[in-house]
């Protein structure tokens, strides 16, 4: 019987092998400080909630060996009903890991705020990010350049993200840097991440956006500041530049779009995004750009008079 129990066993944990074969496992490769904590993070709730779960495994597993039928020297005892020292094991053991993740997810909680800056001595280089439909929008407003799936950022420097999305909702993530965040269209949303080791991370949207969907990846690279540089001088010299006419003409839906890069992106663009679906209680556009109107597309906005009558 102990044979057939080990060769089960055997066998159970090839399988589990077998299935995680192709899984790269990046959550647990991570580059970057908030995606290491998360990684610490992700460990330690799973230890604590295995103290639970491999007790319960082996008892089971000992019980049906130690209380089968052909074991005649096993106790038995058809009226037991009650054990103190049970009750204390099964009562304190789960409180006290409740207790101490309850206190470990409050403070990663508020260590991990996506809206909380990190620490650094180093400038941050801000990215507004347009998720559209099937790529991603990178816009650098401190350069004026921008670029269509590929975002390029130095290393060990902290990047400050702000997030939105043209129409259907999608989730802005780079496992190997950490924290997913969702980007909706008429909301902007923040991130703050930073990667510590030159590379080159894939990004993705992780929430359904329709057919383009398994299409919406871009390339993370990070770079030394001087190649991050040159990389921005490059968008700065590209022909092709970010206008209105040209968002108007790249947020229209499409699947597996080459990298682009920008130049001379229209002032207040991320703005007039964000706010392009909105109207006040006059029916005028809302917006924190001084030239916001020309952003704004009517075509896609009931009318004054039909939100009055609704």
């Amino acid at each position: 019987m102990r044979r057939q129990l080990a060769r089960a066993g055997r066998v159970a944990a090839t399988g589990a092998l077998s299935l995680l074969g192709g899984c790269s496992m990046v959550l647990f490769n991570p580059k970057g400080d908030i995606g290491e904590q998360e990684k610490n993070l992700i460990l330690i709730a799973l230890g604590l909630m295995l103290l639970v779960v491999i007790p319960v495994i082996a008892l089971t597993l000992y019980f049906a060996w130690r209380y089968r039928a052909s074991n005649t020297k096993a106790k038995y005892a058809p009226t037991w009903a009650h054990s103190t020292a049970i009750e204390v094991v099964v009562w304190t053991i789960p409180c006290i890991i409740v207790a101490t993740l309850a206190v470990l997810i409050w403070k990663t909680t508020h260590s991990l705020d996506p809206y909380k800056p990190i620490e650094s001595d180093v400038k941050p280089v801000r990215v507004e990010v347009v998720a559209l439909n099937w790529k991603w929008l990178f816009i650098y407003p401190d350069y004026g350049v921008a670029s269509v799936n590929q975002l390029a950022l130095p290393v060990n420097t902290p990047v400050d993200f702000r997030l939105t999305a043209e129409s259907l909702m999608n989730s802005f993530f780079i496992p190997q840097l950490g924290s997913q965040v969702y980007a909706m269209s008429g909301m902007q949303t923040q991130l703050h991440l930073i990667a510590n080791s030159a590379g080159t991370y894939a990004g993705r949207s992780s929430a359904f956006s329709g057919p383009g969907f398994s299409d919406m990846n871009f390339d993370t690279v990070v770079t030394s500041r001087g190649d991050f540089d040159a990389w921005v001088a490059r968008a700065k010299a590209s022909p092709q530049t970010l206008d209105v006419t040209a968002y108007d003409s790249l947020q229209q839906p499409s699947r597996k779009n080459p990298v682009t890069l920008y130049s001379n992106v229209a002032p207040g663009l991320f703005d007039g995004i964000v706010y392009q679906y909105m109207r006040d209680a006059a029916g005028r556009p809302i917006c924190t750009t001084a030239n916001a109107d020309m952003y704004v597309k009517p075509a896609r906005l009931p009318s004054h008079a039909a939100l009055v009558s609704e």
